[in-house]
C-alpha cells in the first residue's frame, strides 16, 4: 500500500486496489465496554482451577481483580515495593502512566497470594518473573493468553462466558464498586485515575483509610461470587439496595442467606 502511494504522489497514475477494500473486512473492532457479572467471575474462576497453566499466572489474574491495577503495573511490579507490614504496593513514578506514585492498599487475600507468589518467584526481583528468564518480568501477553484459554474451555463446558481481557478486570472492579455505592474519589484513587480540571485543583485527598476499607471489602465480596453465596440476581435483587444503605459486608452476607437485616446506620462510611 506504501508503495502505491509513494508512486501516485510522483504523479504516477495506478489505481490502489487496497482502496476498494473496507476496514470492517479486515477487522471487526469490538467496543471497550466489558464487565464481568457476579456470575462470570464464579464461572471464570471455576474453570481456571481447572485449565492446564502454572499457577502463578492464575494467582497473577485474580490479583489484578482484586487490587486493580493495569496490567504493566502489575507485571512490573517488584518485591522492593511490597511492604507486607504495611500491606502496601507502592508503584514508582516512572512505571505510572499519571507519572505519580500510587499506593495499593492490599487485602488480607491479595497478601496471601502475594505470600505464594513470593515462593514461586524465587530470586527474581519481579513478583510475576519470566517463565525462562526470571531476571525479566512475564511476557505482556501471558495473562491475557490464559482469561482467552478459560473462556473458551468455559464455553465448551456449555457456561455462558464469553471473551474478555485483563483491562476488564479492572473495568469489573469499579463497575460493581460503583453499583455497590462507593465513593467515586475512591474509587477513582484505587485505578490511579487522575481528575482533571478545577476539581483537580483543589482535591488532593488520597482516601487511604477509606481505599483500606473499600478494598477489603472488594476482595470479600470477589470471595463470595466465587463461592456463589453472592449471584447476579441477588446482587441486583438485594445486595446493591443493602451496600448502598450503608450495610456492612458480613451483615450483607447473612442477610443473603438468612434473610434477616439489622438496620444500621451507614456505618460503611459510603456517602
Amino acid at each position: 500500500m506504501q508503495v502505491f502511494r509513494f508512486v501516485q504522489a510522483r504523479g504516477v497514475k495506478i489505481e490502489n486496489p487496497a482502496d476498494r477494500v473496507k476496514a470492517s473486512a479486515i477487522a471487526t473492532f469490538k467496543p471497550r465496554e466489558r464487565a464481568l457479572s457476579p456470575d462470570e467471575i464464579r464461572i471464570f474462576f471455576d474453570t481456571l482451577d481447572g485449565v492446564g497453566t502454572l499457577p502463578q499466572l492464575k494467582l497473577g489474574v485474580k490479583l489484578i481483580l482484586l487490587t486493580l491495577l493495569r496490567k504493566g503495573e502489575l507485571l512490573n511490579a517488584r518485591w522492593t515495593w511490597v511492604d507486607f507490614d504495611a500491606a502496601t504496593l507502592t508503584i514508582p513514578v516512572e512505571i505510572m502512566k499519571a507519572r505519580r506514585p500510587h499506593v495499593v492498599y492490599l487485602s488480607q487475600q491479595a497478601l496471601d497470594i502475594l505470600v505464594a507468589l513470593r515462593a514461586f518467584a524465587g530470586s527474581s526481583p519481579y513478583l510475576l518473573p519470566g517463565r525462562y528468564e526470571t531476571d525479566q518480568p512475564m511476557s505482556d501477553a501471558t495473562l491475557n493468553r490464559v482469561i482467552t484459554a478459560t473462556a473458551a474451555k468455559a464455553r465448551q463446558a456449555g457456561l455462558a462466558l464469553a471473551d474478555f481481557t485483563v483491562h476488564d478486570l479492572r473495568r469489573t472492579g469499579s463497575t460493581l464498586l460503583h453499583e455497590a455505592g462507593f465513593n467515586t474519589d475512591w474509587i477513582e484513587k484505587c485505578l490511579a485515575h487522575e481528575q482533571r480540571g478545577v476539581r483537580a485543583v483543589y482535591n488532593k485527598a488520597e482516601y487511604a483509610d477509606q481505599r483500606r476499607l473499600m478494598l477489603q471489602t472488594w476482595a470479600d465480596m470477589v470471595d463470595s461470587f466465587i463461592t456463589g453465596t453472592v449471584t447476579a440476581s441477588s446482587w441486583s435483587g438485594k445486595v446493591i439496595g443493602l451496600m448502598q444503605g450503608g450495610h456492612v459486608w458480613s451483615e450483607i452476607l447473612l442477610a443473603v442467606t438468612t434473610s434477616n437485616v439489622v438496620p444500621l446506620t451507614n456505618r460503611r462510611g459510603v456517602r
